[in-house]
């Protein structure tokens, strides 16, 4: 493999030091830049331009082109691609989100899932991996991903997204367990899929938790974190000679940094509700953190954003582990103008 350019997200994220404070952004190749856009017209739709792994590797690309600042690529991709390599038929609806045709709603269902083989059901994603890294030819390194399984678990009972988790709640509580024996299976599929990743050359990976503040304590702990956990313990954590670092982000999450920061992960995204600041001397030198801007600042000036990192920045203060981001993805009407005033930003004030 071609040795890496530029570290400094891998130096971030095992709380080395660095010249500049790294930043990435997720969902950074999206719908705000027009030359995704283009691409995915030209696939025709969303699933289409996922599948193809030299659409995939085009549009994972484009962020990196266009912002020289960027630190990393992140696989493009979907956090549903387990679920639709276990047969639930995912379709995305204009104006709705995904969607299954065969959602989950009992223990037959369950025991009938498949754990995907991941060059054979995913074997687009890996390959968009390679590609994407013979393409970066050490440039900056790639992030791969995955959702949580309780995460990937709300979205196949609820047969889509849902504003109250009715029907994956209704199970938690009445048939717990038959919501484990699902997180069970998806805890799998999903270290599988990370390690597939990895072997295929993801240099870092990232669990998407982005439903885990719809928990309570109790069961953030029982159905959550637990998995998350068990997911650590089983990833390959070297290749190529270096470390392969995890990051957890659990939105909604910021009451149990201090329990997410002893899964073993090596960095938490923290979304903007969490003070930096706060979150650091609460986790000390356990894990670096990544965040954690809110999104909706890249509406404002470049002034008012320049300034907001510049609060960010102090707020975590000097010393190795952070890695700017978003506190969530970007939203898709976002200026690009906005974007370069925002990465800009982050190298120049934290080279102070």
């Amino acid at each position: 493999m071609t040795s890496l350019k530029n570290d400094r997200l891998l130096r971030a994220l095992t709380r080395q030091p660095t010249d500049v404070t790294p930043v990435w952004m997720m969902r950074q190749a999206g719908r705000y830049l027009p030359e995704y856009r283009a691409s995915r017209a030209r696939a025709g739709d969303f699933m289409s331009l996922c599948q193809n792994p030299d659409a995939a590797c085009e549009v994972t690309l484009q962020p990196l082109q266009r912002y020289p600042q960027l630190d990393a690529a992140i696989l493009f991709s979907d956090i549903l691609t387990i679920p639709d390599a276990m047969g639930l038929g995912l379709y995305f609806e204009a104006g709705e989100g995904p969607r299954f045709k065969r959602p989950i709603s009992s223990r037959a269902d369950i025991e009938a899932l498949p754990v995907p083989d991941v060059e054979q059901a995913l074997g687009y994603v890996m390959q968009a991996v390679r590609q994407i890294r013979k393409e970066l030819n050490g440039r900056a390194p790639l992030i791969g991903f995955s959702g949580s399984p309780w995460t990937l678990a709300t979205y196949m009972v609820e047969g889509g997204s849902s504003r109250d988790f009715r029907k994956i709640k209704t199970m938690l509580y009445n048939e717990p367990e038959t919501l484990h024996a699902l997180l069970d299976k998806l805890s799998q599929s999903v270290t599988d899929y990370l390690n597939g990743q990895i072997k295929a050359g993801a240099q870092v990976v990232q669990i998407f938790d982005s439903w885990g503040g719809a928990l309570s304590s109790a069961a953030f702990a029982e159905f959550s974190l637990a998995y998350l956990k068990r997911i650590a313990a089983g990833l390959i954590r070297e290749n190529e000679g270096r470390q392969v670092p995890l990051i957890l982000f659990t939105k909604g999450g910021g009451l149990w940094l201090e329990d997410l920061a002893e899964t073993g992960a090596d960095a938490l995204g923290l979304d903007w509700t969490c003070d930096i600041g706060r979150a650091r001397a609460r986790v000390g030198h356990q894990v670096a953190l990544q965040g954690n801007m809110d999104p909706a600042v890249l509406y404002a000036k470049p002034a008012v954003i320049r300034a907001e990192v510049a609060r960010i920045l102090a707020a975590y203060g000097q010393g190795a582990g952070h890695v700017f981001n978003l506190g969530h993805g970007i939203t898709p009407d976002i200026d690009p103008s906005h974007v370069a005033a925002f990465f800009e930003a982050v190298h120049e004030l934290s080279a102070r």
